[in-house]
């Protein structure tokens, strides 16, 4: 595992990914094939399933996004596939057990162990033989705060599923408490990376929070690192009904009216307006890639070589 972020001949240009649950679960598993100086920076603001009950019971960071961002980690080797396996496995059962997940579970024994949030995934990722490192975004749980727009009344939904569940479309989001502190070695991460990395991912919930951070937008913007924005291949139900490739990246400059971004990469096959992403991908001060990223048969995920394939070639471009 490694925990610095200093590109090099041989371990790739230094990258940290941003998000959380299943998109950041792709972009992770097709970034460990690019780089080994990877870092992940997850939200924590699950409040759902077995990290809720976890949240609610111990007063602890929701462990779930973590724990699926330390799986996508896993090498492609039988000791690999079989901790993925492992830390992913949810019991089945009538009583107290029912749901939670066995990596949940490890991560909050670790975090009870050694008094340390940082060092309980540390460990966890030695033990997985992770293929980078993984970090929570902030250092406390979170909430978020969503502006719902339904037939034009405008309410606000509280709660991470809640927010994705909801009817209507979410305008904007927010976090409570409404400064809450980054976790210091993910700003760090960020601004040693080369390249950062947003999404794909549920938008509201687990891209956009990131800019909501003060010192990690600090960081987002003031890092040399050059930005990617990976888009998603479907909108989210509930959270992103309607929404074209472009109003994604809409949606994140109205959020961070500052940040640049050097480059936007989209599946070729969910582009309908090539002309209007291009520009709005150019609103953000980047170029768009157009590329065959998802997976063969279909379905709306990105297959992680072909996605790595692609990220490979954007990172040793030159400038």
């Amino acid at each position: 595992m490694t925990g610095g972020l200093n590109g090099g001949p041989g371990g790739g240009p230094g990258a940290v990914a941003l998000g959380g649950g299943h998109g950041l679960y792709a972009s992770l598993s097709a970034l460990r094939r690019v780089t080994s100086q990877l870092t992940a920076v997850v939200t924590v603001a699950d409040d759902g399933g077995s990290s809720g009950r976890l949240r609610r019971e111990l007063g602890v960071l929701p462990p779930g996004d973590l724990r699926m961002a330390l799986a996508a980690l896993c090498g492609d080797d039988e000791w690999g596939h079989t901790w993925s396996e492992v830390v992913q496995h949810r019991f089945r059962s009538e009583g107290e057990l029912h749901g939670h997940a066995v990596g949940n579970l490890l991560i909050v024994a670790l975090w009870e162990k050694l008094g340390d949030t940082v060092a309980g995934l540390d460990w966890l990722g030695r033990l997985l033989g992770a293929h980078g490192r993984v970090l929570p975004m902030c250092s406390v749980p979170l909430d978020i705060a969503a502006e719902v727009e339904l037939d034009g009344e405008i309410s606000t939904v509280h709660g991470q599923v809640a927010c994705a569940l909801t009817p209507g479309r979410v305008r904007a989001i927010s976090l409570v408490p409404e400064d809450p502190p980054a976790c210091p070695e993910a700003v760090r991460a960020v601004l040693d990376a080369d390249w950062v990395v947003l999404g794909p991912g549920s938008w509201f919930t687990s891209v956009l929070p990131h800019l909501k951070v003060p010192e990690l937008a600090d960081a987002l913007h003031s890092t040399r690192a050059r930005r990617l924005v990976t888009l998603n291949l479907a909108p989210q139900p509930g959270e992103t009904d309607d929404f074209s490739p472009q109003q994604h990246l809409e949606v994140l400059r109205r959020h961070a009216p500052a940040l640049e971004v050097d480059v936007v990469l989209a599946d070729t096959g969910v582009v309908d307006d090539r002309d209007e992403l291009e520009k709005a991908a150019a609103a953000l001060g980047g170029r768009l890639v157009l590329a065959d990223v998802a997976a063969a048969d279909g379905s709306p995920r990105h297959d992680a070589r072909r996605l790595a394939s692609v990220l490979d070639e954007i990172f040793h471009e030159k400038r």
